[in-house]
């Protein structure tokens, strides 16, 4: 098993019984943690980049400390300010008992990002991966809940983590409430290891340690929710093309006029809602304005109006929730990719390339099996490559030459 298709090792009653319900710890799930990432990955990464808090932080029981203590502010010759870690005192405040978080890996590590990729294919979300570093048993964050579900996955070491369960069902981050105190022991008290996997439901209360004796290195897939107050927030715009919900409210009518503007809001309401295939049409409008991961092709393509047609130049979709419709436009049938923000119109014999740029996403595809695919010629193919490249639907990369 190859690390970005994790999601084949949930299970295929994951998404039908798990997910959203229940933790679920796979032991093993990822045979070699390390070609994802790693000790060296996370010091190159702090050393080339200029990681500003928040996005790299420390923090020591539930608190984040000052970047001064493990940092110094820098003026740049443009007049701008950074923060230069300094490796002494970063390895001092580890050893202290702080804990390292690196947000969004998955923007900054290719490996990581092939990852969130194949999780958002499969679970049609948003995902963000952080990395975590600890040293020491000191709880880097206290007791506390996430207001989206997690997968984590261990890279080096071993982490306990102690699960409580929720005390308020489905927690929001914009709520009307907060949850109760956890309760005092633990539905379940895990050690991550190497290569194990641990999926935690949103709003559950967890504790988590490096008390085993050994540094740990985990990465922590966070999966944005899709609740009912998206959907209505969503259906809102929708409503936008109703007069009734364009109408100004009657404040200063009668209690009876009042009474029946609300009764045809509600009806446009409920219209609205009874509406066949209302989730799938709110799904399908979140993965179209899903942007991926968008990546240059420097400098192979210095113009993006001209993709050569070389049969070994590689191809990627930038977003793993692209899908394809058939559609009419001018009485001529049309096949139409809806990705990064845009719909593209193509000819229905690009139809089988689309199908395999979605089938193998996130790895890449060679020019020449995609024109083998469509049977169409390798020149007809970059075309349509370079259609996908100026809607922001696709990148290429050098490949071996055929």
């Amino acid at each position: 098993m190859t690390v970005p298709f994790i999601a084949e090792r949930l299970g295929q009653g994951f998404l039908a019984q798990t997910y959203t319900r229940d933790y679920l710890h796979l032991h093993g799930a990822v045979t070699d943690p390390g070609a994802l990432f790693s000790y060296d990955t996370l010091s190159d990464l702090i050393a080339a980049h200029c990681l500003e808090p928040p996005r790299l932080r420390l923090s020591a029981d539930g608190e984040t400390l000052p970047a001064h203590r493990y940092a110094v502010p820098v003026t740049s010759r443009r007049a701008t300010v950074w923060q230069r870690i300094y490796p002494a005192e970063l390895h001092e405040r580890l050893a202290e008992g702080a804990s390292l978080v690196l947000d969004a890996v998955d923007e900054l590590h290719e490996p990581v990002g092939d990852l969130a990729a194949a999780l958002e294919k499969h679970l049609r979300t948003h995902v963000q991966v952080n990395a975590y570093a600890s040293w020491t048993p000191t709880e880097g964050f206290g007791t506390h809940w996430d207001d989206h579900d997690t997968l984590i996955i261990q890279i080096a070491g071993a982490k306990r983590w102690r699960l409580f369960g929720p005390t308020r069902e489905r927690p929001m981050y914009r709520d009307v409430t907060t949850p109760e105190p956890p309760p005092e022991r633990p539905l379940a008290d895990l050690t991550l290891r190497a290569g194990d996997v641990l999926y935690v439901p949103r709003g559950w209360w967890h504790a988590v340690t490096a008390d085993q004796g050994e540094a740990s290195l985990h990465l922590t897939c966070g999966l944005a929710p899709h609740t009912g107050a998206d959907l209505i927030t969503w259906a809102a715009d929708r409503l936008r093309a109703s007069t009734t919900a364009r109408t100004d409210l009657p404040l200063h009518a009668s209690a009876e006029d009042q009474a029946d503007y609300l009764t045809d809001l509600r009806t446009e309401l409920d219209t609205l809602f009874a509406t066949p295939g209302l989730l799938d049409a709110y799904t399908a409008a979140r993965d179209a304005e899903d942007l991926g991961r968008l990546r240059p092709s420097l400098p192979r393509l210095p113009h993006i109006h001209y993709v050569p047609a070389e049969p070994g130049l590689l191809v990627r979709l930038t977003t793993a929730r692209a899908r394809t419709t058939c559609v009419m436009a001018d009485g001529e049938s049309l096949v139409r990719l809806t990705a990064a923000g845009n719909e593209i119109d193509l000819d229905p014999a690009a139809h089988p390339l689309l199908d395999m740029l979605l089938a193998a996403m996130p790895a890449w595809t060679p020019l020449g099996d995609l024109a083998a695919a469509s049977r169409l010629p390798v020149g007809d193919v970059a075309l349509v490559v370079q259609e996908l490249l100026t809607a922001q639907a696709a990148t290429v990369r050098p490949g071996e030459r055929r």
